[in-house]
């Protein structure tokens, strides 16, 4: 149940999606340790460089909003809004799911066919930089 609610929330965050020169929208959910859900949807810039994943996006808002404790991310994507494939989160996201998720953190995807694939954080990242690589 937990998969399917987080996946109709980042599918409706997708439709969020300002995308005007890719045309691809992505929208993620994420669950916070304390049953909330936060959603982004990534935000485009005619640099792309200024350009916010979904991922980012509902990271950044939970922990401006205080939030540390997160266990999952739903994410989802497609031409227009249109889901055919699964949208694995990019590796800037990845990184920054590093700096704030433990490595059990769950990454829930689905493609057109309704298919359902769920990885950790340390399967998606493994050798990951932390301030642990600092010291």
């Amino acid at each position: 149940m937990e998969m399917t609610m987080l996946l109709a929330a980042a599918k409706t965050a997708m439709m969020r999606a300002y995308a005007p020169y890719s045309g691809f929208f992505v929208g993620a959910a994420l669950l916070c340790g304390d049953g909330t859900v936060i959603t982004g949807c990534n935000i485009e810039n005619a640099t792309y460089g200024a350009t916010n994943c979904a991922e980012r996006t509902a990271l950044f808002q939970a922990v401006s909003q205080g939030r540390r404790d997160f266990r999952a991310m739903a994410i989802v994507g497609g031409q227009q809004g249109e889901i055919r494939d699964f949208c694995p989160p990019c590796g800037i996201c990845r990184q920054v799911m590093a700096e704030f998720c433990p490595g059990d953190f769950r990454v829930i995807l689905t493609n057109g066919a309704g298919e359902i694939r769920q990885m950790t954080l340390d399967e998606l990242l493994p050798w990951q930089f932390s301030a642990a690589s600092m010291e």
